[in-house]
């Protein structure tokens, strides 16, 4: 397959609004991760409100690595980390802190490997230094938070060992079940939004590790690997080749309202 118009660096990909179809397997791999779910559980409303936790976070992505939104990276950041600072704690007798860098590397880890795991699915292999450009690019989501620079791995060959690694040693909690649960209910959510549920939670399912999906209790059989095969050969024929104009409306949209809302967490 040739490539239309692919994404060859992280501010391309970061555009494209198909990104967003892995917003449910990023939240679901990050509270996957105990101290993430610990942070979420006792600090976070975004099961109450799903979509304004949603722009919240796409705010912040936009402001770090779209170049027409640099104008409110400080202010974007400096919220961000005022947010960040009462997350912290103890539940069951494990530490979690919003601030640690381990956890702040697993986080922007997710972003980068469900963003590849789309970018995959549309638009095929692509050229290795194009694949590295958007791999690098990633990292400055958890180093404008504070992680060092030194704890993203150095490349993709080494990102994939940290993955496999981390990945096989999840144990997903009932807290983080809970949660999932919750955000797919979308109970205080917009009708809109209640009805795309079972798209997004058919797509996390599909986008996850097997043993990841397994444990968060997302049936999944061959009827549905063939539904997901079909329906990414559909996206995969139709959506490189939409007006630039739609597939980067969300991107346009979030970063127009940047500079007219007062940004809250």
């Amino acid at each position: 397959m040739s490539p239309v118009h692919a994404p060859r660096n992280g501010a391309q990909l970061g555009r494209e609004g198909i990104v967003l179809a892995g917003a449910g397997a990023a939240i679901a791999l990050q509270v996957a991760h105990r101290s993430v779910a610990a942070g979420v559980q006792q600090h976070s409303n975004f099961t109450t409100d799903p979509l304004g936790r949603l722009l919240r976070t796409l705010q912040y992505i936009f402001a770090i690595v779209l170049p027409e939104a640099q104008t409110a990276t400080d202010s974007v950041t400096n919220w961000v980390k005022q947010a960040h600072k009462p997350v912290a704690g103890f539940v069951d007798g494990a530490r979690y802190s919003a601030a640690d860098p381990q956890t702040q590397r697993w986080v922007t880890a997710t972003l980068y490997w469900t963003a590849e795991q789309i970018r995959w699915r549309i638009w095929g292999e692509q050229h290795p230094d194009d694949a590295e450009e958007i791999y690098r690019s990633y990292a400055v989501l958890g180093t404008a938070l504070g992680m060092p620079q030194d704890a993203w791995p150095q490349d993709r060959q080494a990102f994939q060992r940290y993955w496999d690694q981390h990945v096989s040693a999840l144990e997903v909690s009932d807290s983080a079940r809970h949660i999932m649960a919750e955000l797919f209910a979308a109970k205080s959510a917009p009708g809109w939004l209640r009805a795309a549920m079972p798209l997004a939670r058919f797509l996390t399912a599909g986008l996850l590790p097997a043993q990841i999906r397994t444990q968060f209790d997302l049936a999944w059989d061959g009827g549905d690997s063939q539904r997901e095969d079909l329906l990414w050969r559909m996206l995969r024929h139709t959506y490189p080749r939409l007006p630039a104009g739609l597939q980067h409306l969300p991107a346009r949209l979030v970063v127009s309202g940047l500079s007219k809302q007062r940004l809250g967490y």
